[in-house]
């Protein structure tokens, strides 16, 4: 079902409609993978991130006429919140600069690695900064901030690709922690995972089947993964992305041995996709809808991943990814079962990231707010239109969304980023 009240306020009599009664107005989001430009720079003298915009093909500019493609602002040097007032005198002016669809990042140093207590505080601030500027440039203007850890300049590249591009066009206000490290650059920026192999579980339609299509665009093997019942539907898929499709209830005592049988050569990528819901409130809640939830949405990617690491199918340098939900940040009326879940996600992703980490495999997940898939579309009219209108953009997102968000993780350049939880949400009034 497509968002009739986005079409009708993006045509000529809806959008002048729209602005005379202030209602909710989603822009029109680009997607392609065209990085924003020119970049207007501020802040630290002599910042790293000149050299990386440039190796990148990226004009940089320290002034000039409007209007920019993204505004960037190196905070890294921040040491007092007395210096916060850099950040007014750089954004003040430009403000208005920014073309539709641009781009905010900041980039600064995690509290956790800054010397002094009084640094640690002006780097927090920070985040209060870009969420607001979320919030309030509109136009489809994203803001984000990168905390990049010391030794970390050359590892902020792929990074830096993504959320310049259209790709990240449904993620805002967001906090991404980039490691120290210098991580490969791919040969080919438009196939970044050649040679790699990925699994995808969930993979026969909505997100998980947009997932498989753009890790076999970026050049992945995928490896597509879904029940026995939506047999066609994954086969289709994994035709479509000349993969090969694995019917495989991943519930089941004997799962992770059969999946280990269909992997013989390993896998680089693992996107933990699969996912149910039986929403009910925790007092109409059954034991068989609670236990199903949390055995399919957590359970089973602990098992896998422990049955791959322990048998050495997850090669050194690989990728695990897991899908969230805001419901797991945030709570859900009725989705007390899914919510646990999805915050068990977010536990996996951060308990085993430091653990990994000596082996250059790097564990993140997304947490996606709403997306128009064929169970949102079910959700009742009022309901549904909330959901699209409650974040900074004014629209629900895309399956693509999800899945772009998801290559950008699994690339190689983005091996020190470890450990994060990245919301695809539009910035979502619900949640941190």
């Amino acid at each position: 079902m497509g968002d009739r009240y986005a079409s009708f306020a993006n045509s000529g009599p809806g959008h002048a409609l729209v602005k005379r009664l202030g209602l909710p107005d989603p822009p029109r989001l680009r997607r392609d993978a065209a990085l924003a430009g020119p970049v207007l720079l501020g802040g630290r003298p002599a910042s790293p991130i000149r050299d990386t915009l440039t190796k990148m093909g990226v004009e940089v500019l320290d002034a000039g006429a409007p209007p920019h493609g993204a505004l960037i602002f190196d905070a890294s040097g921040l040491s007092d919140s007395s210096q916060l007032s850099a950040l007014y005198e750089f954004f003040h002016p430009h403000a208005r600069s920014l073309r539709r669809g641009g781009r905010v990042i900041v980039v600064g140093t995690a509290p956790s690695d800054c010397p002094a207590p009084r640094a640690a505080t002006a780097q927090r601030a920070l985040e209060g900064l870009t969420r607001s500027i979320g919030k309030e440039f509109g136009r489809g203007i994203t803001a984000q901030l990168v905390y990049v850890a010391p030794g970390g300049d050359t590892a902020v590249e792929s990074t830096l690709r993504f959320l310049l591009s259209g790709r990240s066009a449904y993620v805002s206000g967001q906090v991404v922690r980039v490691g120290p490290g210098n991580p490969p650059q791919p040969t080919d920026t438009a196939r970044p995972l050649d040679g790699r192999t990925a699994l995808v579980t969930g993979a026969a339609r909505g997100i998980g089947a947009a997932i498989a299509r753009t890790l076999g665009r970026d050049g992945a093997t995928v490896i597509a993964l879904d029940v026995p019942g939506s047999g066609d539907a994954l086969a289709a898929v994994a035709n479509e992305v000349r993969g090969r499709a694995v019917q495989l209830d991943l519930t089941h005592p004997g799962a992770a041995d059969r999946l280990a049988a269909h992997l013989p050569d390993g896998v680089d990528i693992v996107v933990h996709n699969a996912g149910i819901t039986r929403d009910r409130t925790i007092a109409k809640m059954d034991a068989a809808g609670w236990d199903t939830v949390l055995a399919v949405n957590l359970s089973a990617p602990e098992r896998i991943n422990d049955a791959l690491l322990e048998r050495g199918l997850l090669h050194d340098g690989g990728r695990i990814v897991g899908v969230s939900s805001i419901a797991g940040i945030a709570g859900n009326r009725g989705q007390t079962n899914y919510a646990t879940s999805k915050a068990g996600v977010i536990g996996l992703v951060q308990s085993t990231a430091p653990v990994l980490i000596g082996r250059g495999i790097t564990v993140n997940a997304v947490a996606p707010g709403f997306i128009e898939t064929a169970m949102t579309a079910k959700m009742p009219l009022m309901l549904r239109e909330a959901g699209r209108r409650m974040n900074s953009l004014s629209q629900g997102g895309l399956p693509v969304d999800v899945a772009e968000t998801i290559a950008w993780l699994a690339a190689p350049g983005s091996g020190t980023v470890t450990g994060n939880i990245v919301r695809v949400c539009g910035q979502s009034l619900l949640g941190a």
